[in-house]
């Protein structure tokens, strides 16, 4: 019998769970089922690299593997849905307390000493938002959205509090609004969110407020340790260029750190 890997097993136990077919497509060709799509990506996000070096990777160690062109055009067409419920499997269901927050990715990552090296000019700094919430508990991301240009953090609070069922949100300044307030107050989510300087009105702010605990808000601190674990493994910039492409990358690399796959 063929021996298999056990990451390769697990992700043919994920798609069978979620109902999805063996073909990326019904109408391509059948010469590499989805698995094979979605394991070259992962490994990928893994070994921090590109799709031409993972094709050749994979290939030297056996594998088959598509190529790096079918592994570029797969990115962008494999569904987002498909990411996200398999990081919800990755992450599992109860998520009792979780906190919110965003980080920059980066889009470039040239090396600075030889810039200095060549007198070359720095790049233009662009970077893509990653806004996400983290069980602090299960230590592992619930949600995630990615935008190509940078907004403010609290415009996708309501977009990651639709996507998880939580008691508790951890949040930092930057999320003290009294509209997110009302809205954790009609969900019957305990908002632990460092109030804002000079700012006393608002009538949820206020009720949500009388439960408020330093000791419990500092949980926060937790993702952020979650986001710097999660850049040092995969690495703190994309290597995509396509929006979609940006997203499939950061849902890759999030569903890597939920399994605890690193080099």
């Amino acid at each position: 019998m063929k021996r298999e890997v056990k990451l390769a097993r697990k992700i043919k136990r994920f798609l069978k769970r979620l109902g999805y077919p063996r073909w990326l497509h019904r109408f391509g060709p059948k010469t590499y089922e989805l698995w094979h799509h979605i394991f070259a990506h992962l490994a990928g996000a893994v070994f921090r690299l590109s799709l031409r070096r993972i094709e050749k990777l994979l290939d030297m160690l056996g594998f088959k593997v598509p190529t790096y062109s079918a592994l570029c055009k797969s990115r962008k067409r494999i569904p987002i849905s498909l990411w996200q419920r398999l990081m919800n499997l990755t992450a599992g269901n109860n998520h009792s307390c979780v906190a919110i927050d965003s980080t920059g990715i980066s889009r470039a990552n040239p090396s600075y000493h030889f810039i200095k090296r060549i007198n070359r000019k720095k790049p233009v700094k662009s970077y893509v938002k990653q806004s996400s919430l983290f069980d602090v508990k299960n230590k592992v991301f619930v949600a995630l959205r990615v935008r190509s240009r940078p907004r403010h953090d609290i415009q996708d609070a309501k977009y990651l509090l639709d996507r998880v069922q939580t008691k508790n949100l951890l949040g930092d300044t930057a999320y003290d609004a009294n509209w997110l307030h009302e809205m954790c107050f009609e969900r019957g989510i305990q908002t632990q969110i460092k109030p804002r300087k000079n700012v006393r009105r608002g009538f949820y702010r206020k009720k949500q407020m009388k439960k408020y605990s330093e000791d419990k808000y500092h949980q926060r601190s937790l993702i952020e340790s979650g986001q710097g674990g999660f850049k040092r493994k995969y690495g703190g910039y994309t290597l995509a260029k396509d929006i979609r492409a940006i997203k499939s990358e950061a849902y890759c690399k999030t569903i890597a750190y939920n399994m605890r796959l690193e080099v």
